[in-house]
């Protein structure tokens, strides 16, 4: 039993290695399209149904963050099948990777949005700002296994992040300061998927 169970770690060891190794596959460019249609979606949603963001700001971070969580729901489920065909034997390594290498970025962004609607509202209007760059962090770390001009997408969130912190007041929660970064990085990001795909993979 102990050969036994040194042959299967050292199979797993090789398993994460190759994972390391191979350029992720598993975001379909359609899908990240889409989630970049909803936050211009949510945006003209809070741009007719909310002028005073700052005056509401429980209801315009019920917008944004329920735009997030659908989105992220129909990525990680589309990334699970997409994941399972390309990759195969590599799936739950490669999908391991993914979320290892993502959700740090998106957990900050959590505490942070916690942290400031429940100790300091005063400074909620740098949510916007904090957003995109925490989710700029999250791009950068996934550069590793990603094609190599992801890191523009990166680069896009993070100084559209620092724009809406710079405008140091509450013009930072208008409709497009979210909905324009998200709307314009998610088809950048579906733009380098197009570009660096082998011409086999479908675009779903």
């Amino acid at each position: 039993m102990t050969d036994l169970n040194k042959a299967l770690g050292d199979i797993n060891s090789i398993r994460r290695q190759m994972a390391r190794s191979t350029e992720f596959r598993g975001y379909g460019p359609a899908t990240l399209a889409a989630t970049g249609l909803f936050a211009v979606s949510a945006a003209v949603a809070q741009a007719r149904w909310l002028p005073d963001p700052a005056a509401h700001i429980p209801f315009y971070m019920a917008i944004w963050i329920s735009t997030a969580m659908v989105s992220a729901s129909l990525i990680a489920t589309q990334m699970y099948a997409r994941t399972r065909r390309i990759h195969s034997g590599m799936a739950d390594e490669m999908i391991r990777m993914a979320a290892e290498q993502f959700l740090p970025s998106a957990g900050a962004g959590a505490l942070l949005t916690f942290v400031l609607f429940a100790y300091v509202p005063s400074a909620l209007w740098m949510l916007p700002g904090l957003w995109q760059i925490t989710f700029s962090l999250g791009v950068f770390a996934s550069c590793r296994f990603l094609p190599r001009p992801m890191v523009a997408a990166g680069a896009w969130y993070l100084l559209t992040g620092l724009f809406c912190i710079a405008l140091a007041d509450s013009r930072a929660l208008s409709p497009w300061t979210m909905g324009i970064p998200y709307g314009v990085g998610q088809l950048l990001v579906t733009a380098v998927l197009l570009s660096t795909r082998p011409e086999t993979e479908d675009e779903s």
